[in-house]
Formats: structure tokens, sequence, C-alpha cells
């Protein structure tokens, strides 16, 4: 029989499989980071991508900001312009108050009655006068309920008092301006010619 060593062969061949094993290994490492590094540069750059998509609505965002800020801004000039407006257009309704009161007084005071003083205060009225009799005093103040600029009479005080040596009733009386009803279809005066 004869006898062949085997030895040398197999470990040569051992030795071809262990360095394909390592080649094979070595490609797979290699192709590994080549997917990674794939991979990676992919999602770098759908972050780089959203990046800059979010610095971009972060400008526009910023934009918007200063947009509402200054909307915001010109909404209160408006409101304080509509306010001015509102207080102008009282005093324009209000401007010929002054002269309906004192003609209102003139036309409803009794005979012997004078007043000492008048205030006002808002839409308050405050008279302080003298009377010759008590039944003055309340003559007055049912004129006063009939005019159409002068409302809510009330009484505050009389008491009895000598002016020039003459015994006479010191009243105190309060009362509201009103605005006359104006007729449907009758436009108010706006105020004329400047």
């Amino acid at each position: 029989m004869i006898r062949i060593n085997l030895l040398p062969h197999r470990e040569q061949r051992r030795k071809e499989r262990r360095q394909q094993f390592y080649v094979v290994s070595g490609l797979m490492i290699l192709l590994a980071a080549v997917i990674a590094l794939l991979v990676h540069t992919v999602y770098a750059g759908y972050i780089d991508r959203q990046e800059r998509k979010n610095d971009f609505f972060k400008a526009e965002i910023a934009k918007l900001d200063t947009e509402i800020a200054e909307i915001r801004r010109l909404r209160e000039q408006i409101d304080a312009l509509l306010a001015r407006k509102q207080v102008i257009e009282s005093l324009q309704g209000d401007r010929a108050q002054t002269v309906h009161l004192f003609n209102e007084l003139a036309q409803r005071m009794p005979d012997g009655v004078y007043l000492r003083s008048v205030k006002q205060n808002g839409q308050r009225i405050t008279l302080i006068g003298y009377a010759q009799s008590n039944a003055r005093v309340s003559n007055l103040m049912r004129n006063i309920e009939a005019s159409p600029y002068l409302a809510q009479p009330s009484l505050v005080e009389v008491k009895a008092a000598t002016v020039n040596n003459r015994q006479v009733s010191e009243f105190s009386l309060n009362m509201s301006l009103k605005r006359p009803d104006v007729p449907a279809g009758v436009a108010a005066p706006q105020g004329g010619a400047r």
C-alpha cells in the first residue's frame, strides 16, 4: 500500500481558506463601511435639507411676526384715532349744550327766583339760589320737568334765609341734562359753517 501524506496539502488548503475568509471578511467590512458611508451621506443630505427648510421657515416666521407687530401697531393707532373721533363727535354734539342750558334756565325761571350759582359736573347740574317762597321753587321744578333739555329735578334742601332784610328761601336743586328726542326723518344739526 502506498502511503500518501495529505497533511501539507490540507495545511495549504486551510491557509487558502483562511486567506479567502480574511479577504471576504475584509471585503464585507469594506462593503459595510461603504454602505454606512452612503447611508450617512443620504441622511446628512436629508438633515441638511430639513435644516435649510427650518431656516427658511424661521425667516418667514420672523417676517410674519414683524408684520403682525405692524398690524397690531396700526390697530392701536386706528383705535386711538377712533377714540379721538368719538371724543370730537361728543364735543361737537355737546358744544351747544351750555347755550341750551342757559336758554332753558332763562325761559323756565319763574318770577321771584334768583340763582346764586350754577355748577355742572358731567351731565349733572346743581343750582343754588333764592326764591320768594317754596311754591316758586316747586314751580321751577315743574318747569324743569317740562323742558326738552333738562330732566330729573331733585330738591336737595330749602332753608330760610335773609337777603337785604327780606325773608327768602335759599334752595339747592340738582338736575341732569338730556338730549332732546329727534323726530324720525329729521336729521340732527351738524354744526353749520365755520
